[in-house]
């Protein structure tokens, strides 16, 4: 099962060898300075948000990949019936969301990277919307450009 990790100065998201391949990738890295938030979703649902990119998408049983929005992208290795951590990232990240069902404790977890990352905005303690995009006549064609990478 996916867990994260602090290594060093970086977040690891570690994934099992099959998650790996439902995901189409290997773990994923990112600076700790680049967590902006860190909360926790009950629901595994709520956590997704645009198209799928890459992965494999079974309802009910496993959501892993990429999933793609007019924000960028996110990762996700979701459960159903488990609480999920979520971390938003900063711009600077090659992910806007890295979303994680964990075994035991999600809020122990969520607070054990709260003070492991520098500079965590807590303003909130709910994640952020995404931005809104100005609907025109070409958005489904820039949104189906996303599955096509």
């Amino acid at each position: 099962m996916a867990r994260f990790l602090v290594k060093d100065d970086d977040l690891v998201v570690r994934l099992s060898w099959r998650e790996k391949a439902a995901a189409h990738r290997g773990s994923v890295r990112v600076p700790l300075t680049a967590v902006r938030r860190v909360t926790v979703e009950s629901d595994w649902w709520r956590v997704l948000r645009g198209v799928a990119l890459h992965g494999v998408w079974m309802p009910d049983v496993l959501s892993a990949g990429t999933r793609g929005h007019v924000g960028g992208q996110d990762f996700v290795v979701l459960r159903p019936g488990r609480p999920v951590v979520c971390v938003e990232l900063r711009p600077t990240a090659p992910f806007g969301l890295l979303a994680v069902s964990v075994r035991g404790d999600a809020q122990a977890t969520a607070e054990r990277l709260r003070r492991s990352a520098p500079d965590i905005d807590e303003s909130t303690a709910w994640r952020q919307p995404l931005p809104v995009a100005e609907e025109t006549e070409d958005s489904w064609r820039e949104l189906d450009m996303y599955r096509k990478h």
